[in-house]
């Protein structure tokens, strides 16, 4: 799947010229007494100068090692690849002269402020002084950070950090750009300014950028896309002649009054001729393996309103070309304690959280019936993590109250919590240690003690899949295993109610498919769910959303009910994502949205 190019070889990063070649490039990972792993099997490529090619796959497919490759941070094990016209293998000092890199992790030193971070990384790259005030000056204005030279780099939200690395990455006026999922664990809001930033880049310097991204969407706006798989190009072109694939493969389903988006997801999940089913703006869209002959033939009237044939985007077509893969099913034995369904087991009443004179969390109130899933959104830096590290116990309350699974968290932090189950957004199990290990250290944490434990530690092996990786150390699981292994720990001890903080963070799109799957089945028994993410296509699987910025809240209710804050004859089928940035950016005044959403 390509499409014809008419590139030509060059040393600069002028429209057109080819500034990353790679040829046949293979890379093989080995350590004394492993089996040596091949991350790369004869990977051949162009980038383009002025324009960004895309890197899209799943966990494992080789995206970071191919752009270290071309940073000139590894050796290829055979074959060529070259950057600005340079031997990546013999000329990487020549290399890294001339690129800007940015890793996943970039290196900002927290205690530095946004100033002293550029004033390190210019002399890292012997930046004369007498260009460092003109180029701060355009790098600050790019990215807005200009206002906040003098704020240490630790007190930056994560959409600041981000643009603070990009900044730092392009002090040398680097010919090329790699980036490795720049806009990972950020809110739609600074993604967009992200990109703003990518592209006025290519626009006003032409440079070639090739960038690696979790989010499918971007895909669409990259100018050419490369699918790893397994170390392999399973396909590469323009993302228009991946949608035209899909023409005729694409159906959205409206769930029935009564029913719900989750619950016909679940129908059509895993329905022959079905190879993807996601909740996009309160319809089930579909991707089959070939055009239907009747898609109105797999549901009944009771559970499906009407069916719409859709165009395709570029995440149909990556699902639709990945080998396909069983996803889980609604789990299975998870203790559900009986109890009336509308019970509350999570409330939260004029919450606040200060910090000296800064006020984080300003008064917020909502509650979470049992069994329900409450996402919680917001721009980084909203007061989003303070506010869920306060319903966790992890951080004391200034003021309001909080009652988790009846206990008072003032009062009763330490109860509480013996029936939550908490999964961190940085991945904080012993890396170290097995993954059976892991389970057994964190089972006797929570209370698990002789056949209880060994039941407990079956039904996670079983239930997630583990068995097979059980001897495996946590920090050599793949990331989508890892992920499965941090819900298994935080479902262990079969919490109430289990708080996720961005669980699908830098996660590839077929283990956030499998982790919303899971989540769906879990709350289906009678576990509460309380999660943030950046994902604003995930918000669609909660049942109830609180949009806060600055601490406040801006608008609480159902993703329908969010929707339609931005619902109009010019937007008539607007997405979770439209209604947030509109929120955020002030678009809508709060007395639009009467009880600040709330029935």
């Amino acid at each position: 799947m390509d499409s014809p190019d008419r590139h030509h070889s060059g040393q600069s990063g002028s429209p057109n010229a080819i500034v990353l070649k790679a040829e046949r490039l293979v890379k093989v990972f080995g350590q004394k007494g492993k089996t040596p792993v091949t991350a790369l099997h004869e990977i051949s490529l162009e980038v383009a100068g002025g324009g960004v090619t895309g890197l899209v796959g799943p966990d494992g497919a080789g995206k970071t090692t191919l752009l270290r490759l071309a940073a000139g941070l590894l050796l290829p094990s055979s074959g060529s690849i070259s950057v600005l016209g340079l031997d990546a293998t013999r000329q990487a000092i020549a290399i890294q002269s001339r690129v800007g890199y940015m890793p996943q992790q970039f290196g900002l030193y927290q205690e530095l402020s946004v100033r002293e971070n550029l004033d390190l990384y210019a002399d890292l790259q012997g930046v004369p002084a007498l260009q460092r005030p003109e180029r701060y000056e355009k790098l600050l204005h790019m990215t807005g950070l200009a206002e906040f030279t003098g704020r240490r780099a630790g007190q930056l939200s994560g959409g600041m950090k981000q643009k603070l690395g990009l900044a730092c990455s392009l002090i040398k006026a680097p010919q090329m750009l790699l980036l490795d999922e720049p806009t990972v664990g950020v809110d739609p809001v600074s993604r967009r300014e992200l990109w703003d930033i990518v592209n006025q880049l290519v626009r006003d310097e032409g440079i070639g950028v090739l960038m690696s991204t979790s989010y499918l969407d971007e895909a669409d706006r990259c100018d050419r896309v490369v699918v790893l798989h397994e170390g392999r190009i399973l396909a590469q072109g323009e993302p228009k002649f991946f949608r035209e694939t899909l023409r005729g493969r694409v159906f959205t389903f409206a769930p029935a009054p009564g029913r719900g988006a989750r619950f016909l997801q679940g129908k059509l999940s895993g329905t022959a001729g079905v190879v993807d089913a996601t909740i996009r703006s309160g319809r089930v869209r579909c991707v089959f393996d070939a055009v239907p002959s009747s898609p109105d033939g797999l549901v009944s009237c009771e559970d499906c309103l009407d069916i719409k044939a859709v165009e395709p985007n570029f995440e149909d077509a990556f699902m639709a070309m990945l080998p396909h893969q069983e996803l889980p099913v609604t789990p299975r034995a998870l203790h559900a304690e009986e109890g009336a369904e509308q019970e509350i087991t999570v409330q939260a009443r004029g919450l606040k959280k200060v910090f000296g004179d800064f006020e984080a969390v300003k008064g917020i109130s909502f509650e979470v019936a049992r069994g329900k899933i409450f996402g919680l959104l917001g721009p980084n830096g909203a007061g989003k993590t303070t506010t869920f590290r306060m319903l966790c116990g992890l951080t004391g309350v200034s003021d309001g109250e909080v009652l988790v699974a009846g206990k008072d968290l003032r009062r009763s932090r330490a109860r509480a919590r013996q029936r939550l189950g908490y999964m961190a957004q940085i991945f904080s199990l012993y890396r170290q240690l097995s993954v059976l290990a892991n389970l057994e250290f964190f089972g006797r944490a929570y209370g698990l003690h002789g056949r209880k434990l060994a039941e407990r530690i079956d039904w996670a092996l079983d239930e997630f899949d583990l068995r097979t990786r059980q001897d495996v150390q946590a920090g050599d699981l793949p990331g989508g295993y890892r992920q499965r292994l941090a819900m298994a720990v935080a479902l262990l001890h079969e919490p109430a109610i289990l708080f996720l903080d961005e669980p699908t963070s830098g996660a590839d799109p077929l283990a956030r498919r499998e982790f919303w799957l899971r989540i769906n089945g879990f709350s289906q028994q009678g576990v509460t769910v309380v999660v943030t993410t950046h994902f604003m296509e995930e918000a669609e699987y909660c049942d109830t959303l609180l949009i806060m910025s600055r601490g406040a809240e801006l608008a609480q209710g159902t993703p329908e009910e969010i929707r339609n804050l931005v619902r109009s004859h010019a937007n008539p089928e607007p997405t979770v994502e439209d209604a947030f940035i509109a929120l955020a950016e002030g678009e809508i005044p709060g007395q639009l949205i009467p009880n600040g959403g709330r029935p």
